[in-house]
Protein backbone atom coordinates (compact mmCIF):
# COMPACT_ATOMS: atom_id res chain seq x y z
CA UNK A 1 0.00 0.00 0.00
CA UNK A 2 1.49 3.72 -0.59
CA UNK A 3 -0.34 7.08 -0.84
CA UNK A 4 -0.13 9.86 -3.13
CA UNK A 5 -0.61 14.04 -2.20
CA UNK A 6 -1.18 15.88 -5.19
CA UNK A 7 -0.18 19.33 -4.75
CA UNK A 8 -2.23 20.44 -7.92
CA UNK A 9 -5.49 18.59 -7.06
CA UNK A 10 -5.20 18.93 -3.32
CA UNK A 11 -5.81 15.19 -2.94
CA UNK A 12 -4.86 12.37 -1.08
CA UNK A 13 -5.26 8.70 -2.83
CA UNK A 14 -4.64 5.26 -0.95
CA UNK A 15 -2.84 2.67 -3.72
CA UNK A 16 -2.96 -1.20 -2.85
CA UNK A 17 0.36 -3.17 -4.06
CA UNK A 18 -1.39 -3.18 -7.72
CA UNK A 19 -1.42 0.27 -8.13
CA UNK A 20 -5.72 0.66 -7.80
CA UNK A 21 -6.50 3.40 -6.22
CA UNK A 22 -8.31 2.17 -2.72
CA UNK A 23 -9.50 5.48 -1.29
CA UNK A 24 -9.40 9.38 -2.49
CA UNK A 25 -9.51 12.47 0.08
CA UNK A 26 -9.34 16.37 -0.41
CA UNK A 27 -7.13 17.25 1.71
CA UNK A 28 -5.18 21.16 2.10
CA UNK A 29 -1.73 21.86 1.77
CA UNK A 30 0.13 24.58 2.33
CA UNK A 31 -0.84 28.13 1.19
CA UNK A 32 2.66 29.05 1.02
CA UNK A 33 3.04 26.30 -1.69
CA UNK A 34 5.45 23.50 -2.15
CA UNK A 35 9.09 24.21 -0.74
CA UNK A 36 11.43 21.98 1.68
CA UNK A 37 13.20 24.38 3.67
CA UNK A 38 12.72 24.94 7.35
CA UNK A 39 11.00 27.84 8.05
CA UNK A 40 9.42 28.31 4.85
CA UNK A 41 5.59 26.67 6.02
CA UNK A 42 5.66 25.15 2.46
CA UNK A 43 4.36 21.02 2.17
CA UNK A 44 7.63 19.19 1.34
CA UNK A 45 7.71 17.41 -1.86
CA UNK A 46 9.53 14.01 -2.87
CA UNK A 47 9.19 10.10 -1.10
CA UNK A 48 8.53 10.30 2.66
CA UNK A 49 7.18 7.28 4.67
CA UNK A 50 4.91 7.40 7.83
CA UNK A 51 7.89 7.35 10.62
CA UNK A 52 4.80 7.65 13.38
CA UNK A 53 1.13 7.08 14.03
CA UNK A 54 -0.14 8.87 17.08
CA UNK A 55 -3.70 9.19 18.85
CA UNK A 56 -4.89 5.55 18.41
CA UNK A 57 -8.05 5.16 20.10
CA UNK A 58 -8.27 9.22 21.26
CA UNK A 59 -11.96 10.53 19.90
CA UNK A 60 -12.73 12.69 16.89
CA UNK A 61 -11.60 16.24 17.22
CA UNK A 62 -9.58 15.19 20.23
CA UNK A 63 -6.81 18.30 20.98
CA UNK A 64 -2.94 17.27 20.17
CA UNK A 65 0.09 20.12 21.59
CA UNK A 66 3.90 19.07 20.84
CA UNK A 67 1.71 15.20 19.46
CA UNK A 68 0.62 14.52 22.61
CA UNK A 69 -3.90 14.90 23.41
CA UNK A 70 -4.58 18.03 25.78
CA UNK A 71 -7.24 16.10 26.48
CA UNK A 72 -9.50 18.64 24.82
CA UNK A 73 -11.82 18.23 21.95
CA UNK A 74 -12.53 20.48 19.64
CA UNK A 75 -15.59 22.75 19.55
CA UNK A 76 -15.84 26.66 18.79
CA UNK A 77 -15.86 27.66 21.82
CA UNK A 78 -12.50 26.93 22.60
CA UNK A 79 -11.14 27.74 18.81
CA UNK A 80 -12.84 31.21 19.89
CA UNK A 81 -10.31 30.91 23.40
CA UNK A 82 -7.72 29.99 21.43
CA UNK A 83 -7.43 31.80 18.30
CA UNK A 84 -3.82 31.96 18.09
CA UNK A 85 -3.75 27.95 17.73
CA UNK A 86 -3.15 25.53 14.87
CA UNK A 87 -5.41 22.99 15.25
CA UNK A 88 -4.06 19.84 15.23
CA UNK A 89 -7.05 17.06 15.84
CA UNK A 90 -7.61 13.58 16.03
CA UNK A 91 -4.88 11.66 14.10
CA UNK A 92 -1.36 12.31 13.44
CA UNK A 93 0.69 10.74 10.68
CA UNK A 94 4.30 11.81 11.26
CA UNK A 95 6.10 12.21 7.96
CA UNK A 96 9.70 11.49 7.61
CA UNK A 97 11.63 11.98 4.01
CA UNK A 98 13.62 9.44 2.40
CA UNK A 99 15.67 11.47 -0.45
CA UNK A 100 18.72 13.35 1.43
CA UNK A 101 19.41 16.51 0.10
CA UNK A 102 15.54 17.13 -0.88
CA UNK A 103 13.75 16.38 2.11
CA UNK A 104 16.13 14.45 4.67
CA UNK A 105 18.82 15.49 7.11
CA UNK A 106 19.88 19.47 7.16
CA UNK A 107 17.63 22.42 7.04
CA UNK A 108 15.15 20.57 4.56
CA UNK A 109 14.61 17.60 6.94
CA UNK A 110 10.63 16.81 6.66
CA UNK A 111 10.56 15.57 10.48
CA UNK A 112 12.28 17.65 12.03
CA UNK A 113 10.02 19.99 10.40
CA UNK A 114 7.11 18.31 11.95
CA UNK A 115 5.62 17.83 9.06
CA UNK A 116 2.20 15.53 9.28
CA UNK A 117 -0.87 14.51 7.72
CA UNK A 118 -3.99 15.42 10.81
CA UNK A 119 -7.05 16.16 11.36
CA UNK A 120 -8.89 20.07 11.47
CA UNK A 121 -11.60 21.69 12.44
CA UNK A 122 -14.76 21.06 10.53
CA UNK A 123 -15.27 24.85 9.61
CA UNK A 124 -11.71 24.74 7.46
CA UNK A 125 -11.87 23.99 3.30
CA UNK A 126 -10.69 21.01 1.60
CA UNK A 127 -9.47 21.46 -1.32
CA UNK A 128 -7.81 24.42 -1.81
CA UNK A 129 -4.09 25.51 0.15
CA UNK A 130 -4.44 26.88 3.88
CA UNK A 131 -2.15 25.08 6.05
CA UNK A 132 1.33 26.14 7.39
CA UNK A 133 3.08 23.25 5.23
CA UNK A 134 1.76 19.62 7.18
CA UNK A 135 -1.03 18.71 4.90
CA UNK A 136 -4.89 18.70 6.35
CA UNK A 137 -7.75 16.12 6.81
CA UNK A 138 -11.16 15.93 7.71
CA UNK A 139 -11.37 14.78 11.09
CA UNK A 140 -13.17 11.30 9.77
CA UNK A 141 -11.06 10.83 7.07
CA UNK A 142 -7.85 11.11 8.77
CA UNK A 143 -9.13 8.63 11.44
CA UNK A 144 -10.16 5.98 8.31
CA UNK A 145 -7.11 6.63 6.99
CA UNK A 146 -5.14 5.97 9.94
CA UNK A 147 -6.71 2.32 10.80
CA UNK A 148 -6.03 1.59 7.12
CA UNK A 149 -2.17 1.86 6.68
CA UNK A 150 0.67 1.05 9.10
CA UNK A 151 4.47 3.06 10.01
CA UNK A 152 6.29 2.90 7.28
CA UNK A 153 3.71 3.44 4.31
CA UNK A 154 4.99 5.38 1.76
CA UNK A 155 4.45 8.52 0.89
CA UNK A 156 5.00 10.40 -2.25
CA UNK A 157 4.25 14.50 -2.31
CA UNK A 158 3.87 15.52 -5.86
CA UNK A 159 2.78 18.91 -7.69
CA UNK A 160 1.53 16.65 -10.38
CA UNK A 161 -0.32 13.38 -10.95
CA UNK A 162 2.26 12.99 -13.86
CA UNK A 163 5.29 13.62 -11.74
CA UNK A 164 3.66 10.66 -9.66
CA UNK A 165 3.98 8.14 -12.02
CA UNK A 166 6.90 9.14 -13.78
CA UNK A 167 8.63 8.57 -10.37
CA UNK A 168 6.97 4.84 -9.73
CA UNK A 169 7.85 3.89 -13.36
CA UNK A 170 11.57 4.67 -12.61
CA UNK A 171 11.21 2.86 -9.13
CA UNK A 172 10.07 -0.45 -10.68
CA UNK A 173 13.03 -0.40 -13.26
CA UNK A 174 15.05 -0.36 -10.56
CA UNK A 175 13.67 -3.15 -8.47
CA UNK A 176 14.40 -3.76 -4.47
CA UNK A 177 17.90 -4.35 -5.08
CA UNK A 178 18.75 -0.84 -4.85
CA UNK A 179 16.29 0.01 -1.88
CA UNK A 180 17.85 -2.90 0.17
CA UNK A 181 21.27 -1.52 -0.47
CA UNK A 182 20.73 1.46 1.37
CA UNK A 183 21.83 0.07 4.10
CA UNK A 184 21.28 1.54 7.72
CA UNK A 185 20.82 5.24 8.42
CA UNK A 186 21.85 6.56 12.50
CA UNK A 187 20.14 9.98 13.22
CA UNK A 188 20.41 11.38 16.92
CA UNK A 189 17.19 13.41 18.08
CA UNK A 190 16.10 14.99 21.16
CA UNK A 191 13.21 13.24 23.03
CA UNK A 192 9.87 14.75 21.26
CA UNK A 193 10.87 13.47 17.88
CA UNK A 194 12.88 10.40 19.52
CA UNK A 195 9.64 9.26 22.04
CA UNK A 196 7.29 7.97 19.26
CA UNK A 197 9.83 6.49 17.34
CA UNK A 198 12.18 4.22 20.12
CA UNK A 199 9.77 3.53 22.83
CA UNK A 200 8.41 0.31 20.69
CA UNK A 201 11.89 -1.13 20.49
CA UNK A 202 12.71 -0.41 23.64
CA UNK A 203 9.27 -2.06 25.36
CA UNK A 204 9.61 -4.97 22.49
CA UNK A 205 13.51 -5.18 24.59
CA UNK A 206 13.39 -4.62 27.52
CA UNK A 207 10.29 -5.35 28.44
CA UNK A 208 8.69 -8.35 26.87
CA UNK A 209 11.88 -9.97 26.02
CA UNK A 210 13.62 -9.12 29.41
CA UNK A 211 10.90 -8.70 31.46
CA UNK A 212 11.89 -4.97 32.84
CA UNK A 213 8.97 -3.74 34.69
CA UNK A 214 7.58 -0.73 32.37
CA UNK A 215 7.94 1.83 35.27
CA UNK A 216 11.48 1.10 35.29
CA UNK A 217 12.07 1.52 31.83
CA UNK A 218 10.86 4.96 30.66
CA UNK A 219 12.51 7.17 33.45
CA UNK A 220 12.96 10.93 34.12
CA UNK A 221 16.22 11.16 32.27
CA UNK A 222 14.78 10.34 28.73
CA UNK A 223 13.66 14.08 28.12
CA UNK A 224 17.11 15.08 29.01
CA UNK A 225 19.09 12.35 27.07
CA UNK A 226 20.09 13.08 22.87
CA UNK A 227 18.68 9.48 21.53
CA UNK A 228 20.10 7.22 18.29
CA UNK A 229 17.67 6.31 15.99
CA UNK A 230 18.48 2.92 13.62
CA UNK A 231 16.73 3.19 10.59
CA UNK A 232 16.59 0.61 7.98
CA UNK A 233 16.22 1.16 4.08
CA UNK A 234 12.31 0.96 4.32
CA UNK A 235 12.33 3.43 7.37
CA UNK A 236 11.68 0.89 9.72
CA UNK A 237 13.22 2.14 13.12
CA UNK A 238 15.50 -1.35 13.89
CA UNK A 239 17.89 0.11 16.92
CA UNK A 240 18.28 2.82 19.72
CA UNK A 241 20.22 4.39 22.45
CA UNK A 242 20.46 7.25 24.28
CA UNK A 243 23.11 9.83 25.59
CA UNK A 244 22.75 11.11 28.82
CA UNK A 245 24.19 14.90 29.89
CA UNK A 246 26.96 13.85 31.93
CA UNK A 247 27.94 11.00 29.33
CA UNK A 248 26.54 8.12 30.27
CA UNK A 249 25.20 5.75 27.68
CA UNK A 250 22.13 3.81 28.04
CA UNK A 251 18.89 2.08 26.89
CA UNK A 252 21.06 0.54 23.77
CA UNK A 253 18.06 -1.95 22.03
CA UNK A 254 18.24 -4.06 18.68
CA UNK A 255 14.94 -5.27 17.23
CA UNK A 256 15.32 -8.83 17.27
CA UNK A 257 15.47 -9.45 13.59
CA UNK A 258 18.37 -6.96 13.16
CA UNK A 259 20.33 -8.68 15.51
CA UNK A 260 24.04 -9.33 14.16
CA UNK A 261 24.21 -7.07 10.98
CA UNK A 262 26.23 -4.33 12.98
CA UNK A 263 23.36 -2.19 14.14
CA UNK A 264 24.53 -1.89 17.58
CA UNK A 265 27.58 -0.42 16.47
CA UNK A 266 26.21 1.71 14.44
CA UNK A 267 24.06 3.12 17.21
CA UNK A 268 26.99 3.39 19.82
CA UNK A 269 29.31 4.91 17.78
CA UNK A 270 26.51 7.70 16.48
CA UNK A 271 26.27 8.11 20.25
CA UNK A 272 30.13 8.61 21.38
CA UNK A 273 29.90 10.88 17.92
CA UNK A 274 27.61 12.70 20.01
CA UNK A 275 29.40 12.97 23.28
CA UNK A 276 32.65 14.03 21.70
CA UNK A 277 30.53 16.78 19.58
CA UNK A 278 29.32 18.16 23.13
CA UNK A 279 33.10 18.24 24.68
CA UNK A 280 32.36 15.31 26.55
CA UNK A 281 35.58 13.50 27.73
CA UNK A 282 34.42 10.29 28.43
CA UNK A 283 31.28 8.25 28.11
CA UNK A 284 30.39 5.27 30.19
CA UNK A 285 27.70 2.33 30.18
CA UNK A 286 26.26 -0.21 32.53
CA UNK A 287 26.50 -2.93 30.17
CA UNK A 288 24.52 -6.25 30.64
CA UNK A 289 27.26 -9.02 31.26
CA UNK A 290 25.74 -10.73 27.76
CA UNK A 291 27.13 -7.36 25.94
CA UNK A 292 30.68 -7.25 27.79
CA UNK A 293 32.92 -8.27 24.51
CA UNK A 294 30.62 -6.00 22.34
CA UNK A 295 31.54 -2.95 24.02
CA UNK A 296 35.35 -4.19 24.99
CA UNK A 297 35.82 -4.23 21.34
CA UNK A 298 34.23 -0.54 20.74
CA UNK A 299 37.39 -0.01 23.51
CA UNK A 300 35.00 0.58 26.63
CA UNK A 301 37.27 -0.74 29.64
CA UNK A 302 35.12 -2.43 32.77
CA UNK A 303 35.77 -1.39 35.89
CA UNK A 304 34.01 -2.58 39.76
CA UNK A 305 32.43 -5.97 40.68
CA UNK A 306 29.22 -6.83 38.63
CA UNK A 307 25.63 -5.62 39.96
CA UNK A 308 21.86 -6.23 39.54
CA UNK A 309 20.20 -3.87 37.47
CA UNK A 310 16.14 -4.74 37.21
CA UNK A 311 16.88 -8.47 37.61
CA UNK A 312 19.70 -8.47 35.29
CA UNK A 313 23.48 -8.53 36.16
CA UNK A 314 25.62 -5.43 34.87
CA UNK A 315 28.97 -3.89 34.68
CA UNK A 316 30.20 -0.63 34.59
CA UNK A 317 31.94 -0.17 31.36
CA UNK A 318 34.47 3.19 30.61
CA UNK A 319 35.47 4.66 27.69
CA UNK A 320 37.86 7.51 26.90
CA UNK A 321 37.52 10.15 24.58
CA UNK A 322 40.52 12.54 25.64
CA UNK A 323 42.57 13.01 22.33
Amino acid sequence: MRIRIDISKQTLCVFDDAGQILREYRVSTAANGAGECEGSGCTPRGRHRIRARIGAGQPTGAVFRGRRPTGETWSPELAQRYPERDWILSRILWLSGCEPGRNRLGQVDSMRRYIYIHGTPEDEPMGEPRSHGCVRMRNADVIELFDLIEAGTEVDIVESEAEFEAGFEAESERGTEAVSAAGIEVVVRGWSEAEPLVMPVREAVFVQEQGVPPELERDAFDAASRHAIALAAGGDVVGTGRLLPDGHIGRMAVSRDWRGRGVGGRVLQALIAEAGSRGIAEVVLNAQLTADGFYRAHGFVAEGDIFMEAGIAHRTMRKSLAG
